[in-house]
């Protein structure tokens, strides 16, 4: 098996350059690219286990979206938000599609805020997605879940030992569903750094969180309304992931995607919320089964 790859690429904001790490794995030269683009505070380490099931038929490109883990940060920390993630992310495909005679399409695998950007990519006039895969996430969003992320994402956290963060990573992602603990030491390990001072730190930037703040039902209100205007303008195919316990994505909302814009296959997971983790191999062969056939 082809080892992963280490590679990045520059990147542009109103705020000046950036760097975005992203992993590669499998044949270089193999045309056929996933993208695999991770949670809010998560990396693109998040997807080891399904980039290398799934080696076999792709080049799997998993990126640490700006601001965390091995990417830059931003000038700019308001500039932390979807059509800036949208435009790294056309830059990335550009890249790593640059020697394709056709042309340049993906297919893409988003969890959570992955989904968000891929839905938005989806949506605009030729965008390279021919096949999409929404990992529990939709245009309309659970308010308290989304104030537990917010919350979240915003405490300076420090821990006196790995150990430490690694029992908080592994108590706030409960909803992840069950994992072994070796699962949950890379899960942890996957976001957790040690800092100059011997203390342990998550792996993003503290500025994430600046766009959440005052943020209002009206802003919210909009923000839906964009979300479900870029959903309804998908026509690629698409398949809904939602983990049957998610307090992000609801049952309403999954029903009412299936009703409209690219009217996906829907696949809910026992016994997990937000989100399936796609670490388990009944998880994976969801994927393989809707990406591959």
């Amino acid at each position: 098996m082809t080892a992963a790859r280490i590679k990045s690429v520059q990147c542009i904001s109103p705020a000046g350059l950036h760097h975005m790490a992203y992993k590669e794995w499998g044949a270089p030269d193999n045309p056929r690219v996933l993208v695999c683009v991770h949670g809010v505070t998560r990396v693109g380490d998040d997807f080891d286990a399904l980039a290398q099931a799934l080696s076999d038929h792709y080049r799997v490109v998993c990126p640490d979206v700006v601001g965390r883990g091995r990417s830059g940060k931003l000038g700019n920390p308001q500039l932390y938000q979807i059509p800036q993630y949208v435009s790294d992310m056309v830059t990335l495909v550009a890249r790593v599609t640059a020697h394709s005679d056709d042309q340049a399409q993906v297919d893409w695998f988003g969890t959570s805020m992955g989904g968000l950007i891929g839905m938005a990519l989806a949506s605009l006039p030729d965008n390279p997605i021919g096949k999409l895969v929404l990992n529990d996430i939709g245009p309309t969003l659970d308010p308290a879940a989304l104030q537990r992320i917010g919350d979240y994402i915003g405490q300076d956290l420090r821990f006196a030992s790995f150990d430490e963060g690694a029992a908080f990573v592994r108590e706030v992602s409960a909803s992840f569903g069950n994992h072994t603990d070796e699962q949950w030491h890379k899960l942890a390990a996957d976001v957790l750094r040690e800092g100059g001072d011997g203390q342990w730190v998550r792996h993003y930037d503290m500025g994430l969180a600046v766009p959440l703040r005052g943020a209002t039902a009206d802003k919210a209100k909009a923000d839906e309304a964009v979300l479900w205007a870029a959903y309804d303008a998908i026509r690629c195919p698409t398949l809904l992931v939602r983990g049957a316990n998610s307090d992000l994505l609801s049952r309403a909302t999954a029903e009412q995607m299936l009703k409209r814009g690219p009217h996906p296959q829907l696949v809910e997971i026992a016994d997990t919320g937000h989100a399936p983790t796609f670490i388990h191999a009944d998880q994976i062969a969801i994927a393989r089964k809707f990406l591959v056939g």
